[in-house]
């Protein structure tokens, strides 16, 4: 069966691993990214440029996004020349991105009218597990929309779960980086009191380790808490944006999350004081130096 013409926006370190797994199982994508020396890394191993998203989306059967945030998504695909304009009927856009649900599906629906479908994806691993087509992969859409594009994201995830209706992946994603970064900050935080009341925290962790509290994010907050080392690979800044969406979706549905609240305000203060490019478990700097 001939392989389908993908085309892919976002060569970050996700998005620019996933299209080298992609070329090693024998896809020859067509690409787009603002930064050039990823462009031309994937270029030296059989991509093709774009150069718009129209001209992309014309040439390929699944247009792949793993992109920032919802405002670049909507961005490329309402703008001028954008992915709507010149998506093919038939074809699939996959958002791998972390979205607003409500937006992912506004545009699915927008899709939906030129014939078009709509997956959401988001990840769950590391961009190691992309490069090795391991990542965990939280898709959602129509079922039939889902199925025809199945055997693409095997090859790039381990795990591909279904979960429903489009904007059910969205959904799930926030949900789980709400749950994993309230654990990152409470853990930072319970090793900066322990310092604060003159209690180890190697000690700490020996003992909390032992019972139900422990979890690989424990030995994530650990690592930098104890040894200086700072191995999550997850930001201060997306936490912080991850959060943001996260409350605005428990708006939407008529409700109110206050520790994610609690969790989003300790986010954004880390943020302001410069600290958005660490990893989420430095944050215990910032409640190690905290005031009353």
């Amino acid at each position: 069966m001939k392989k389908p013409v993908i085309g892919f926006i976002g060569l970050g370190l996700m998005g620019g691993n996933m299209v080298e797994c992609l070329q090693k199982n024998g896809f020859e994508p067509v690409v787009m990214d603002l930064n050039k020396e990823a462009v031309a890394a994937v270029v030296a191993r059989g991509a093709t440029v774009a150069n718009s998203p129209a001209e992309l989306a014309a040439a390929c059967d699944i247009v792949m996004l793993c992109l920032t945030t919802s405002a670049v998504v909507e961005k490329l695909v309402y703008g001028e020349d954008g992915i709507l304009a010149g998506i093919k009927e038939g074809a699939v856009l996959i958002d791998f991105g972390t979205s607003i649900p409500a937006s992912t599906r506004k545009i699915g629906a927008d899709l939906a009218k030129k014939g078009a479908g709509m997956v959401d994806a988001p990840l769950g691993r590391t961009p190691a597990h992309a490069k090795d087509g391991k990542l965990n992969i939280m898709a959602a859409g129509e079922q039939a929309t889902f199925d025809k594009v199945k055997p693409v994201l095997d090859v790039l995830g381990e795990n591909v779960f279904y979960l429903g209706a489009l904007g059910a992946g969205h959904t799930t994603k926030l949900i789980n980086n709400f749950m994993g970064m309230t654990t990152v900050c409470a853990m930072s935080q319970a090793f900066a009191v322990a310092d604060r009341a003159g209690v180890d925290r190697q000690q700490l962790f020996d003992i909390m380790s032992t019972g139900p509290s422990n979890s690989p994010f424990m030995k994530f907050c650990k690592n930098y808490a104890v040894d200086g080392v700072s191995d999550l690979g997850f930001s201060i800044a997306n936490a912080n944006k991850d959060l943001g969406y996260f409350l605005e979706m428990v708006k939407d549905l008529g409700t109110r999350a206050q520790i994610a609240e609690g969790t989003s305000a300790n986010l954004q203060a880390a943020f302001d004081a410069g600290m958005g490019n660490g990893n989420v478990p430095d944050i215990f700097d910032y409640f190690l130096k905290l005031e009353k």
